[in-house]
């Protein structure tokens, strides 16, 4: 069976952490930041953790 490719997006999505969990940053904050105040736009700015539904997923894509 041939190795996994890293899919390229998901590299640069997704950072692996500790033991089986992944980072990422928040979405809504690329563009139409006029509207938004200051403290959501500030919480958005903030990195995450992958859910733990959606870990399985990450770590196919980055083939690790």
């Amino acid at each position: 069976m041939p190795k996994l490719k890293t899919k390229k997006a998901a590299k640069k999505r997704y950072k692996p952490i500790t033991g089986k969990q992944f980072i990422r940053k928040k979405a809504y904050k690329s563009h139409l930041l006029e509207k938004k105040s200051t403290k959501r736009k500030r919480n958005l700015s903030n990195s995450i953790l992958v859910s733990k539904g959606d870990r399985r997923a990450v770590k196919r894509m980055l083939a690790c």
